[in-house]
């Protein structure tokens, strides 16, 4: 087990030099576009995206949706959804986040494991990211 949480750590640091390193020519309106509505374990909308949540957006895809799912909707035996009303900003706050990328975090909501911590994510990555999930929560009415 903990041999495939540090390969999924691996993976998202991979997956973030990657993105940093290679140019993207879709626009964030083709980008953001293409992906309504998304089915996960849950069904979500994801709104236009721009600036910091459509940069969040591609680091999400990059670095997080192997576990979390495309757009942040969950995936069966990996992941939660984060478009949950568990991950408001009142239950989890923004901090909490941080938080979970730089130290993990023990299983307590739900029963998908403990969340391993992510390498090659800085604090301002996981703004941008927290920019996008916030964004996305708020399209799908958790505030």
């Amino acid at each position: 087990m903990n041999r495939s949480l540090n390969l999924a750590g691996a993976c998202a640091a991979l997956a973030v030099a990657g993105y940093i390193l290679l140019p993207s020519n879709i626009s964030n309106e083709e980008e953001s576009s293409s992906k309504l509505p998304t089915v996960g374990l849950v069904s979500i909308q994801v709104p236009p995206l721009e600036g910091n949540a459509a940069v969040g957006a591609r680091i999400f895809e990059n670095a997080c949706a192997t576990c979390h799912g495309s757009n942040a909707s969950g995936i069966e035996g990996a992941g939660p959804p984060l478009v949950h009303k568990i991950y408001k900003p009142s239950h989890h706050s923004d901090e909490s986040f941080q938080r979970a990328v730089a130290r993990g975090v023990k299983s307590h909501h739900w029963r998908f494991g403990d969340m391993p911590r992510i390498t090659g994510l800085t604090r301002g990555d996981v703004t941008m990211v927290i920019a996008y999930i916030r964004q996305v929560q708020r399209a799908n009415g958790i505030n």
